[in-house]
């Protein structure tokens, strides 16, 4: 079923009748942007002053254990309404957006963030929301509420990485008669390509390709973000790994010499919020360059990786 009708009328509804998300949303009518070129990739900067609450987010485990989690029902504004997908998740209008569209999707329970056992959910919410990228945070990668399992969406046609990875080179690591997974490294920053016509061999190759990353001590699964699209069009199911190996930059912060930057997945996609007004003026694309240089895989981690899955699965055909 596609949703995208449904979705529509929802966020329609929600803009008119709850007053704080519709006026975040025709704020958002009114951001400024600009780009910045980075070798064969495209950045794109957005002063968007209501991402603070998302950047600036306290994330220790204290914290979390002191808040009440904005996730569940709950805790969420009596106006903030719900379409139900599947048996375990909900569709909701983000009220902080980045986009025209942007969506949460949460479990209806108060589950911790992990990918593990999910990823045919993403596959199956990205061919629902045919209009919209999904994406994943880690709970160590951007995600506001590691305590409580989500996904977010957003319109297509957003994050300039979405098509620049469809035209980039990619170095194929194993391909079957339903789809491939390579490496790109022309586009900033380390990250993996799957592309197949089937939910089973993309979240077999997914599956594969987390088995392999490194586990941070203490963590429950390696740092990733994760893109993920179906293209009604070529019926193929799409989706971006991005291993990471920091959460936040050194930088971090709100003073001379610091950035107000928590980087997640639409930052890897190339589309950046900046919350704060002389950031957003003046970040640069060798500024960029060196955040994605320290959050993101480096090339001898990358190596490894690769050189594993070839000797793991080389002559393995899907």
């Amino acid at each position: 079923m596609d949703y995208s009708r449904v979705i529509d009328k929802l966020i329609s509804r929600q803009l008119r009748d709850w007053d704080e998300a519709g006026a975040n949303y025709a704020a958002l009518a009114g951001a400024v942007t600009r780009s910045l070129s980075l070798g064969e990739a495209t950045i794109t900067l957005q002063f968007n002053p209501q991402r603070r609450r998302s950047s600036a987010a306290r994330l220790d485990q204290r914290s979390l254990a002191r808040r009440e989690c904005f996730l569940c029902r709950e805790n969420q504004p009596s106006k903030q309404k719900t379409v139900l997908w599947g048996e375990h998740y909900k569709i909701q209008v983000n009220p902080y957006p980045i986009f025209r569209r942007h969506l949460t999707i949460a479990d209806l329970q108060h589950e911790p963030q992990r990918l593990e056992g999910r990823v045919d959910d993403m596959l199956q919410l990205a061919s629902s929301l045919q209009d919209y990228v999904v994406f994943y945070n880690g709970p160590q990668c951007g995600a506001s509420a590691p305590d409580h399992a989500h996904f977010q969406a957003v319109g297509k046609g957003g994050m300039p990485l979405c098509d620049e990875v469809l035209h980039a080179t990619t170095h194929i690591l194993a391909d079957g008669d339903e789809g491939s997974i390579g490496y790109v490294d022309t586009l900033g920053r380390s990250l993996f390509s799957i592309e197949t016509t089937t939910r089973r061999a993309a979240e077999r190759y997914t599956l594969r390709l987390l088995d392999l990353l490194p586990l941070p001590q203490g963590a429950v699964e390696p740092m990733v973000n994760v893109l993920c699209w179906w293209n009604h069009i070529d019926r193929l199911w799409h989706m971006v790994v991005f291993p990471r190996r920091k959460h936040r930059p050194a930088c971090y912060g709100e003073g001379n010499g610091q950035l107000l930057v928590s980087p997640a997945s639409t930052e890897m996609g190339g589309f950046w919020a900046i919350p704060c007004e002389q950031d957003y003026n003046d970040l640069t694309s060798s500024q960029v360059q060196a955040l994605y240089d320290e959050l993101c895989m480096g090339r001898d981690d990358l190596n490894a990786v690769i050189a594993n899955y070839n000797q793991r699965w080389d002559d393995a055909l899907i």
